[in-house]
């Protein structure tokens, strides 16, 4: 699966993997697709650099990338105590009267949440980047856009490309008039943060909308065969994320989580506000449900919604209140039905890809070479 862009970046296959897992990242890279760490739930600076030292050790010298949240337009002064101030007092009583509803025990005393998604704010991220350029990173991927324009231009100083996510050819033009070298046209499939166009519509409006920059394919891609229809439509590689969740080197601290994902169907996502204030979507469960009824209060912007559920979504998964229990992922949880290796998942998507090409060169009478 080697394209130009692989080419450019040493790597076999062009497969991109994103994950919050530095272990799952690291294994993707020696299976010699490319892996993406997610950075968005690293708060302290230390911790980053403790998971970078780790996927870099593991790594056995092969590229690897980061991918940060924050947004285009720099905002100063903002902390994130300026932000929990904002949020209102009735939404605290929903969250609360939620979790009392199903019986969520509190947390101990003195425990800290241990889901908290703060790395979308500004402050937050650029402290990742400064840990994140004392490493070889070869990729630096922005999941809200185009990054503001000096850390687009410190990264190039560093030689490090940068990616930006895209859910619409509008968006793809922004991000190329803004200096980005990659683009991750991401459909309406895709698990987390996503648009509104499905994929096979979205990726060669990309591709037309940003040639010759190179295109991603991402949003409902689990299999070979799907791989190399991204790669036909345009993309010079595929950008992979929830199927890597019920790999055997992913660590979601949760046999329930991990026993949902199993036997989910592609039917049982949603997009939904509730977990972060955009649309994301996820797995479709009560705490879902509740957030997008129009008889509650309704969820908050980004970056309130997240720092409102965090020490919920935290109780939720310790004890695993199988009702509440959910994570983002992509239709294409249906797909995953056991848990495999990355190794495997990356041997079964070279092999469905080799499949894909031999018949299309049959039905184009070539054989294949």
């Amino acid at each position: 699966m080697e394209t130009e862009l692989s080419r450019q970046l040493g790597i076999e296959h062009a497969i991109f993997g994103f994950t919050p897992f530095p272990e799952v990242a690291a294994a993707i890279t020696r299976a010699g697709g490319f892996g993406v760490l997610g950075a968005v739930r690293y708060t302290a600076p230390e911790d980053l650099a403790r998971d970078l030292d780790r996927l870099h050790d593991l790594a056995d010298g092969k590229p690897y990338g980061l991918d940060v949240v924050m947004p285009a337009k720099k905002v100063e002064g903002v902390t994130e105590a300026d932000v929990e101030a904002m949020i209102p007092a009735e939404h605290r009583g929903f969250v609360q009267e939620l979790l009392a509803r199903h019986g969520v025990p509190e947390l101990a005393a003195g425990e800290a949440s241990g889901w908290r998604i703060t790395g979308w704010m500004e402050e937050v991220a650029r402290n990742q980047l400064d840990v994140a350029f004392d490493y070889p990173i070869r990729l630096l991927a922005n999941a809200l856009g185009s990054p503001p324009a000096d850390v687009v231009e410190r990264a190039h100083d560093h030689g490090v490309l940068v990616a930006a996510l895209a859910g619409s050819a509008r968006h793809a033009r922004r991000h190329a008039e803004a200096g980005i070298d990659v683009v991750v046209a991401q459909g309406y499939e895709a698990g987390g943060h996503t648009g509104e166009i499905g994929s096979m519509v979205l990726v060669p409006e990309v591709v037309e909308a940003v040639a010759p920059l190179p295109v991603l394919a991402a949003g409902g891609i689990g299999s070979g065969e799907q791989a190399a229809a991204g790669i036909a439509l345009g993309a010079q590689g595929v950008w992979l994320g929830s199927l890597w969740l019920t790999t055997e080197e992913a660590d979601l601290h949760s046999p329930a989580l991990t026993a949902k994902l199993l036997a989910a169907g592609s039917g049982d996502t949603v997009r939904s506000r509730a977990l972060t204030g955009k649309p994301a979507r996820q797995l479709r469960t009560a705490w879902t449900d509740a957030w997008d009824d129009a008889a509650g209060p309704g969820t908050l912007p980004m970056p309130l919604q997240g720092l409102l559920v965090a020490d919920a979504v935290s109780r939720i998964q310790k004890y695993e209140v199988d009702e509440l229990l959910g994570t983002p992922v992509g239709q294409i949880v249906g797909r995953m039905t056991s848990e495999r290796s990355v190794q495997a998942v990356v041997d079964d998507l070279t092999r469905g890809f080799e499949r894909a090409v031999t018949r299309m060169n049959r039905i184009a009478g070539r054989s294949a070479t």
